[in-house]
């Protein structure tokens, strides 16, 4: 563990038990991603424009990324939080290195963090 990388008792209250809850996947064919998932394993899958699926069932969902822009290069595990500032801070103390700073989305408002060995993640707080 780093030095001064713990996270405070005052943090730990406005974390809201973090979960991860969410994993998107990049993918090229949208279209032949999303029929893959609901044919595969019967998911229903809600489309949200042109280059976005995604389940919602409320408990850990999978989001079909498309657009290649904001595409990542492997899947994105996705942490939901209470407090995305308080998060992002402990982030970088505990040594991650923020990849994509807190922008807002449909739903909420996430940053993109790499961990130490370089696994990139995001965290995410409802709007």
């Amino acid at each position: 563990m780093i030095a001064g990388s713990r996270i405070t008792n005052h943090e730990r209250s406005t974390l809201h038990a973090p979960r991860l809850d969410y994993v998107e996947l990049p993918t090229q064919d949208l279209a032949r991603s999303h029929a893959f998932y609901e044919k595969a394993f019967g998911w229903t899958l809600a489309s949200y424009g042109p280059t976005y699926s995604a389940t919602t069932t409320g408990d850990v969902d999978i989001g079909l990324q498309a657009n290649r822009p904001d595409a990542t290069q492997a899947p994105l595990p996705i942490i939901q939080v209470g407090d995305l500032e308080a998060v992002l801070a402990a982030v970088q103390r505990a040594g991650g290195r923020i990849s994509k700073p807190i922008f807002p989305f449909p739903g909420g408002q996430r940053f993109h963090f790499r961990d130490p060995c370089g696994n990139e993640l995001a965290a995410w707080q409802k709007a």
